[in-house]
């Protein structure tokens, strides 16, 4: 009995000093963690990377093909963990933002059932239940994918506002897509943001309300914005009223159809100082919006400053041959054929016989 005693509390020894050490070593499958940005949404998949080694992993090693009562931690070790830093979407179904564990019910045929569970520090799956733990269930069809020896999470097929996540393994490959509401999480994140160190910043609302320029939405709290990039906080506070701000302005009112503000904008805008590229930009701008008059003014305030810019005289002719005045047009096209990057005096020849015909048009009008 003393002997069997002694026995015990050498095995427990030994026991606790193989596993309470701070070493490092290398493990058969390995602790991998990847991050993507979608829109602003971050995702994270945390996850230990088992190898096939050898092994029919789909009969042998993943649980539900043997135990249809056993899901799979869709990788090794603790359950694999998903993050959302927002709500998003998997296969078209909500979810909120947080972090998850992921498990997986298999099937030899069919669909396969992905479970994100509020309980994400499982050790594998053996205790998760599906009525309690799972928030959210989907069912995917895998395929298959060219070999992968060590299991691994890619993200592909990536677009403004979605992106598959796949998990691939030997030859199969589960895929599921993650899709945002991208307006509603950037125009909240914006709210948010701008609240904080960001509110003294008169780049951040500009940059804020360009994005919904370009992405036609939220535009009347967007003029706000603009208007608070120039004007300032309280009492005017970082106030800075510069050509960048103005041309934003300048751009929402015309997509709000402020015409009478807009008249008033585009008037500041033309007393201003402002580089060649600004004038540019804003003639652009201009005849663009059917505002040659207006084109023609800053083109030749600005080659007052820059005479030789060939840019600024394209504009101007341009805006010469949206006036009816073609003679003036041809005479700055041609005198910039020279003076006009190399790369350009192609499409320069084209413009200039467009002009001659009378067909030329503005990019994107």
């Amino acid at each position: 009995m003393k002997l069997s005693s002694s026995i015990l509390v050498l095995l427990i020894s030994c026991s606790a000093w193989a596993q309470f050490h701070t070493m490092k070593i290398p493990q058969p499958s390995p602790k991998v963690v990847e991050t993507q940005t979608l829109g602003i949404t971050d995702i994270t998949v945390e996850y230990s990377s088992p190898a096939v080694r050898g092994r029919d992993i789909w009969a042998n090693v993943v649980g539900s093909y043997s135990d249809p009562n056993l899901a799979w931690r869709a990788g090794a070790n603790m359950n694999t963990r998903i993050k959302f830093s927002t709500d998003v979407m998997i296969e078209g179904q909500p979810l909120k933002a947080g972090s998850y564990g992921f498990h997986i019910d298999t099937k030899e045929d069919g669909p396969w059932t992905l479970m994100f569970a509020h309980h994400d520090n499982q050790w594998g799956s053996y205790y998760l239940d599906r009525d309690e733990h799972v928030a959210l269930k989907v069912d995917v069809t895998p395929t298959t994918c060219p070999p992968s020896e060590q299991l691994d999470y890619e993200f592909i097929n990536r677009s403004e506002n979605a992106l598959t996540i796949a998990l691939e393994w030997g030859e199969k490959r589960i895929p599921f897509e993650v899709s945002v509401d991208l307006n509603k999480t950037v125009i909240d994140n914006f709210r948010y943001e701008l609240l904080g160190i960001n509110t003294y910043r008169w780049e951040a609302w500009n940059d804020a309300a360009n994005w919904c320029l370009n992405h036609n939405t939220n535009l009347e709290e967007a003029l706000e914005w603009a208007n608070r990039s120039i004007n300032g906080g309280y009492n005017g506070f970082s106030a800075n009223k510069n050509v960048t701000n103005m041309t934003t302005k300048a751009r929402l009112l015309q997509a709000l159809n402020k015409s009478e503000e807009l008249k008033s904008t585009i008037s500041e805008l033309k007393a201003m100082n402002m580089t060649a590229y600004e004038a540019n930009g804003l003639g652009m701008f201009l005849l663009r919006n059917n505002m040659p008059n207006d084109a023609l003014e800053v083109s030749n305030n600005a080659l007052k400053e820059s005479p030789d810019t060939w840019y600024l005289k394209l504009n101007r002719g341009l805006s010469y041959y949206f006036l009816g005045k073609k003679k003036s047009a041809l005479k700055d096209l041609e005198s910039i054929q020279t003076t006009s990057p190399e790369g350009f005096r192609a499409r320069l020849a084209e413009i200039k016989n467009e002009v001659e015909q009378g067909t030329y048009k503005i990019p994107g009008t």
